[in-house]
Formats: structure tokens, C-alpha cells, sequence
């Protein structure tokens, strides 16, 4: 179900994803590993309510949740529908294959399920943002923003209450059946972050494409 460049089966990193300081740092609980420190976004560490490395990695992905935002700001549903060419996806549809990436991780590293067991319920809803390509050219258009925000929120949430119930253990151990290879917690759900970064990059190509775009400052 995966499209050639979100496939377990290579070398490559997989999938390759409001500010979320406010999570981190409300829906904390206290633990009583070493020091924390939810003083913003561009502190990457450890954070209260969750154990040391997973912390951190709860830093990483906020910062580059919150670039994601920045770069969606403000667009109409016309800006998210916007197609450069009948090979591009779109903002929207990229938007919501951030959230399906992340809805398999869940079940992946939170459930235990390998790909081959992954409920047809779940290919079903997120199947198409999923693959991208045509079907979601026809199929994920007509939202607004605030629709593709609140999923995202909504997948992140729930990420995050998983996360505050497991320790670093879990985090570390390694799963030696991925597709790459021997793979830990921390390396996919790492890759859900850089997977983030790779298509904020294409969001920003097509942002500066959007007709009356102006001039990249960047």
C-alpha cells in the first residue's frame, strides 16, 4: 500500500512528515527522570511528562510540525487544491499524507503491527493520502485548512498520549524485521519527522508556485 518512496523494502529512509509547545507542555505528567525543559520550541531535550529520549524526539517533531504550519498559514481551500501539473500532488493532499504516515507508525510501533497485518479498515480511510498519486489528485479537494489542521492535530494528540505511557526501553528496542534493516522506535519515529521536512520542502515549492505567489525570500 506504500508509493515507491515510503516502502520499508529500501535503504532510504521511509516516508522521506498551531505550534505544538503547548501539548508538549500542558498534557504533561510528571515523571521523575532528569531535568526537562519545555521553555519553547527551539530547545531540543528532554521534556516533562515523558522519559529522556523520547522527550527529545517529542522536541524534534513539534519544531518541524511547527515549520509545516508556518508554511500552510493563511492558505484558501483554492491554495490547497492548487495542482502544478498532472505529476504534482497538492498542498491539501500532501497535508493529509503527513497524517496518514503518522496514523501507520501508530500502529506499527504502538499496536505491533507489521505491514502485512495492517487492518483494511485503516488502508480504507487513509489509502489514498497514503499512495497520493492520481486517485488523490481526483479525490482530496473541496477543504479548507482548518480541516487538514485539526487531523493533523487530532494524529499528533493521540501520538503523544501514547508516548507518555512507554519509556525509552520501548523506544530503543529494535525491530529485526524492517524492511531497511534492524530498525528501533527511535529511528522510525525519527523518520516520521524527517519525512515532515521532505515535504515541507515540496509545500514551499508549490507555495511559491501558487498563482499570484510572490517572490521567494528564502
Amino acid at each position: 500500500m506504500f508509493p515507491s518512496d515510503c516502502a520499508p523494502s529500501r535503504r532510504t529512509f521511509l516516508f522521506a512528515g498551531a505550534a505544538f509547545t503547548a501539548t508538549v507542555s500542558t498534557l504533561a505528567l510528571p515523571v521523575s527522570y532528569g531535568a526537562a525543559d519545555d521553555s519553547g520550541l527551539t530547545i531540543v531535550g528532554p521534556k516533562q511528562g515523558y522519559a529522556p529520549q523520547i522527550g527529545t524526539l517529542v522536541s524534534e517533531m513539534a519544531f518541524m510540525r511547527d515549520q509545516v504550519l508556518h508554511s500552510v498559514k493563511g492558505m484558501s481551500q483554492a491554495d490547497l487544491d492548487f495542482l502544478l501539473d498532472n505529476k504534482a500532488n497538492a498542498i491539501g493532499a500532501l497535508l493529509l499524507h503527513l497524517a496518514a504516515v503518522e496514523k501507520f507508525y501508530q500502529l506499527n510501533t504502538l499496536q505491533g503491527l507489521s505491514e502485512d497485518k495492517i487492518p483494511e479498515s485503516f488502508k480504507e480511510k487513509w489509502g489514498m493520502p497514503m499512495e497520493l498519486g492520481e486517485p488523490a489528485r481526483k479525490g482530496i479537494k473541496g477543504n479548507n485548512l482548518d480541516y487538514y489542521l485539526n487531523i493533523l492535530r487530532e494524529t499528533r494528540e493521540s501520538t503523544l498520549a501514547e508516548f507518555r505511557k512507554r519509556d525509552d526501553a520501548w523506544l530503543m528496542a529494535v525491530d529485526k524485521t524492517w524492511g531497511w534493516g534492524p530498525t528501533n522506535n527511535y529511528c522510525k519515529w525519527f523518520h516520521v519527522t524527517e519525512h515532515e521536512a521532505n515535504h515541507n520542502g515540496q509545500i514551499k515549492l508549490l507555495k511559491s508556485r501558487l498563482p499570484g505567489a510572490k517572490p521567494a525570500s528564502e
